[in-house]
């Protein structure tokens, strides 16, 4: 049970990873922009989810077999993402459905 949430959880962080980039954001949210406190956030969450499945992988497993199934972890973590991004990004949309529509980026100092 504890490797299943450590792949689910680093699937979430390079989703979230992935999506804090605006190139994906528009893929998988066309109603609103990214501001650029949520892509901080969504890289704070990200990296999160992924020290997470860390964590969880050396919860199963002695330190040497777990880092070499967190490595697995994250290898295919990242084809997920990739795979679904190019097949279908709004599968990613659970990600940042919690985001507001009406987020907007902020202004760079203008008065």
């Amino acid at each position: 049970m504890l490797l299943l949430a450590a792949m689910v959880a680093s699937v979430a962080g390079a989703g979230l990873l992935a999506l804090s980039m605006d190139v994906h954001w528009e893929q998988v949210r066309t109603d609103a922009q990214c501001a650029p406190r949520m892509v901080r956030l969504l890289r704070i969450l990200g990296a999160a989810c992924v020290l997470g499945s860390l964590v969880l992988c050396l919860g199963a497993d002695h330190v040497s077999m777990a880092s070499l199934v967190w490595f697995m972890t994250l290898a295919g973590s990242a084809l997920v993402v990739t795979f679904t991004l190019s097949w279908r990004p709004r599968w990613l949309r659970p990600l940042v459905m919690w985001i507001p529509a009406t987020t907007a980026p902020e202004e760079s100092g203008r008065s």
